[in-house]
């Protein structure tokens, strides 16, 4: 998908959608093709927002884009609340938010399997939750939003393998305990295996936490100083101790040079389109932090009022889908940016100041 299509209709169609469904009242029929607003529409209320850490630039500007699109979307909210890493704190943090008498909560998931706790604390109150970037195990949650994480692992497979074709690539994994990195995980792995069977590929499990990130990969390349590419699930967490551990080895070489070892990322944070530009990296995937806020408050707004959506295609480039678990998903558009479209300014890591 082009990435001109990600964020050009986002405030437009988003506004347009809403109110289309506060005017519907029931659900319509006549279009599966499209969500449908259904059920007695009941008062919104406010709404918290439980934020998985503040370490990361991507996560610092979904920060940023929550009052903004609170207030586009008339959604009133309390302060995000930063549960810093810790998914026993998230857990605290929901149940925080439940005893203040919110009427709906979006949380961004550290664990898959730890956040159904708080998850089932919000259902007893009857508080609809919807979840941003990382899908709960189980639980009842109204939507997810987020993008096809397995594409991720996928996207980044292919750059890599095409360039490299032979030798060693480190991929530095995501927090296992998330579905999110274990999809990317898999899916790099599925790839490389079944199109790249001359790459073996090394695994860094990182936790999402730069400190280990970078301590293992220095390890790693002190053992394998052959390495020709390395695979970033997390560029707001993995980018600068990466770039800052290939340069003290002498080994952070500019694209075009016989011994560059080719990095794809994912995040779509500027820092990531910075290093893109310069050489050091060769392209990352750009998760829309903008989409996210956007339509994680879109939905839970939608919940409060007594919304229903059904699976199909949206009017913001998205498809909702319907999981093996019965819960809904909306997959937003995530492209893959090199030095070709780096520049392109729809994209939100060309936008945030």
């Amino acid at each position: 998908m082009e990435a001109t299509m990600i964020s050009k209709k986002l405030a437009a169609t988003a506004v347009l959608a809403l109110s289309a469904l506060l005017a519907a009242g029931c659900g319509s029929t006549k279009d599966a093709a499209r969500p449908a607003a259904g059920g007695a529409g009941a008062e919104a209320g406010r709404a918290g927002v439980v934020l998985p850490l503040l370490t990361s630039p991507f996560w610092q500007a979904y920060n940023n884009y929550v009052p903004r699109m609170a207030k586009e979307l008339g959604v009133e909210t309390l302060p995000t609340v930063n549960s810093n890493s810790d998914p026993a704190q998230q857990v605290t943090d929901i149940n925080n938010l439940v005893t203040q008498g919110v009427k709906g909560i979006v949380v961004s998931p550290l664990d898959s399997a730890a956040i159904v706790a708080g998850l089932r604390q919000a259902e007893n109150k009857g508080i609809p939750v919807v979840a941003v970037d990382v899908a709960p195990e189980s639980g009842k949650v109204f939507m997810i939003v987020r993008a096809n994480n397995r594409a991720y692992g996928e996207k980044a497979c292919k750059h890599i393998g095409d360039q490299v074709k032979k030798g060693k690539v480190v991929q530095i994994q995501g927090d296992l305990a998330s579905v999110n990195g274990r999809e990317r995980s898999e899916a790099f792995n599925q790839c490389m295996k079944a199109n790249y069977p001359d790459i073996k590929v090394l695994e860094i499990p990182a936790e999402w936490k730069s400190d280990v990130a970078a301590a293992k990969l220095d390890g790693l390349l002190n053992a394998n100083p052959d390495v020709k590419g390395i695979y970033l699930q997390a560029g707001g967490v993995y980018l600068a101790p990466t770039l800052q551990t290939l340069k003290s080895k002498g080994m952070l070489r500019p694209a075009g040079d016989d011994k560059h070892i080719v990095i794809v990322s994912n995040d779509g944070i500027p820092q990531e389109f910075d290093a893109i530009r310069k050489g050091e990296i060769d392209a990352t995937v750009s998760q829309p932090a903008d989409a996210y806020a956007r339509y994680g408050l879109f939905y839970v707004k939608a919940a409060m009022e007594g919304k229903t959506f059904r699976p199909g295609p949206t009017d913001h480039d998205s498809e909702i889908v319907k999981l093996p678990n019965g819960l809904l998903e909306d997959q937003l558009a995530a492209p893959l940016v090199t030095k070709e479209n780096v520049d392109d300014k729809a994209l939100w890591g060309n936008s945030v100041k």
